[in-house]
């Protein structure tokens, strides 16, 4: 009896160690219902000399923003204007008609829309709270947000939420006024959450971001400058160039499972920004 229990013995150790030394299996692709079609009236196409970027606006965090860039976008005021101000590590400015950041549009400048307010039927998509901050998702852009507890002790009910800045988000560049935004815009390259609750986020690209990473960088940007070719509301162009685009819902199962496997991975180290949302974007057919 002795015998065949030190047998067993070295036998369960290695089964154990073999199954902690495997590797977890391969999530599973998400289904045709874990995806959602975008509102193509928030969707920017944005054609550079160095590639395109696709970025979703969300009229929910800055609708004044959201709507002027698509105004601007509509008037062709954008196209053919200069990345005059690219900082490695940080961001991509843009959207000057003088291309050396002291010009504007000829509409009046926009207040700022730092924080939105939140309330039961915001559609936020919360992945991780730490003490009294929610974080997660309104569409595609990361957001945090205090918490709806404190909704139970404020007039309307509602509490203060604010986009964060991830790579890809965009927000509105202003003077030091913060009702100084006008036209002028900036792409992260990567993520600064010293930005949050300053600027105006707006919205984020799904795709693209290598584009946004490959633009020339200089403080101001050496000639010659990349530029944006053109600047598009999707639903306005024409269905033989309008690509078909679809991101993951953060609402999903499988999103909620990917977000849950990244928490777990990232630990005490997790950033909203750790979060990247699959997006697929086809070309015109």
């Amino acid at each position: 009896m002795k015998a065949a229990g030190a047998l067993i013995v070295p036998c369960l150790l290695a089964l154990w160690t073999a199954a902690i030394a495997a590797p977890p299996p391969p999530a599973p692709p998400p289904a045709p219902s874990d995806w959602r079609t975008p509102d193509p009236q928030n969707i920017l196409v944005i054609d550079t000399n160095k590639g395109r970027i696709v970025v979703e606006m969300s009229p929910g965090a800055a609708p004044l923003a959201v709507a002027r860039l698509r105004d601007l976008a509509r008037a062709g005021l954008y196209n053919g204007q200069s990345f005059f101000r690219v900082i490695e590590g940080f961001m991509d400015q843009t959207g000057d008609p003088k291309n050396d950041g002291t010009g504007q549009s000829d509409k009046p400048n926009l207040p700022p829309e730092f924080t939105f307010r939140r309330d039961a039927g915001t559609p936020i998509v919360v992945v991780g709270r730490v003490g009294g901050v929610e974080t997660g998702f309104l569409g595609s852009l990361p957001v945090d947000s205090q918490t709806m507890d404190l909704a139970l002790l404020t007039v309307d009910h509602k509490v203060n939420a604010w986009g964060a800045y991830c790579p890809g988000v965009g927000g509105m560049a202003r003077s030091d006024p913060p009702d100084s935004a006008n036209s002028q815009f900036f792409l992260m390259r990567d993520a600064s959450p010293h930005l949050e609750q300053k600027y105006t986020a707006w919205g984020r690209a799904i795709s693209g971001l290598e584009v946004i990473r490959a633009i020339k960088v200089g403080e101001p940007v050496p000639a010659p400058q990349d530029q944006m070719l053109t600047v598009r509301v999707l639903a306005d162009m024409a269905p033989e160039e309008r690509p078909s685009v679809r991101v993951i819902d953060t609402a999903s199962p499988w999103f909620q499972a990917m977000a849950q496997r990244v928490r777990a991975a990232r630990g005490a180290n997790f950033s909203i920004c750790d979060i990247d949302l699959p997006a697929q974007v086809s070309p015109a057919k």
